[in-house]
């Protein structure tokens, strides 16, 4: 069973754990992360979800909740990791935004990487697509409501990072 810890508003730590699936009292919060991953053309990486998941065959990025004792850096990583089986680099990523959302805290990060998605190893219940996209595609992906609904506020802010990067 998962658990993680919980959260004010403001990001203070509350000291008390939350067993996932659970119902959250009022004012309490706990933090997912997500990972926009940028390669050197400027595509970025999105997965396809699992028809069981929550949002079944939308396209989304790489993301998941922090586990108690993790770091949201440290969740990333291993999310990346799980999902799609490459290990990134921690100094290549750098957190762009955190939101509060509904219940959740969410915290977006960038990566550069270079990954061949033919290398990738997609998780089994997760994960049934993977492919890189231009901002243009991603765009379009979002107008034909092809995205999970907590992802669509991202990507006018992830198409300010891509001009800057």
């Amino acid at each position: 069973m998962e658990y993680w810890d919980l959260y004010t508003k403001d990001r203070k730590k509350l000291n008390k754990l939350h067993k996932r699936g659970e119902p959250l009292n009022i004012g309490e919060y706990h933090i997912f992360v997500f990972a926009w991953i940028i390669n050197k053309n400027n595509e970025i990486l999105i997965i396809q979800r699992h028809p069981d998941k929550t949002f079944p065959y939308k396209w989304d990025c790489v993301g998941g909740a922090v586990l108690a004792g993790e770091e949201s850096i440290d969740a990333i990583l291993r999310e990346i990791k799980e999902e799609i089986g490459i290990k990134v680099g921690k100094e290549n990523g750098k957190l762009i935004k955190s939101d509060v959302l509904d219940d959740f805290i969410g915290d977006v990060y960038i990566f550069t990487e270079n990954i061949n998605i033919e290398r990738t190893k997609l998780q089994d219940m997760e994960v049934i697509n993977i492919k890189w996209v231009s901002i243009a595609k991603l765009k379009k992906i979002e107008k034909e409501n092809k995205l999970p609904k907590p992802m669509i506020h991202n990507i006018e802010y992830l198409e300010e990072c891509l001009n800057e990067i």
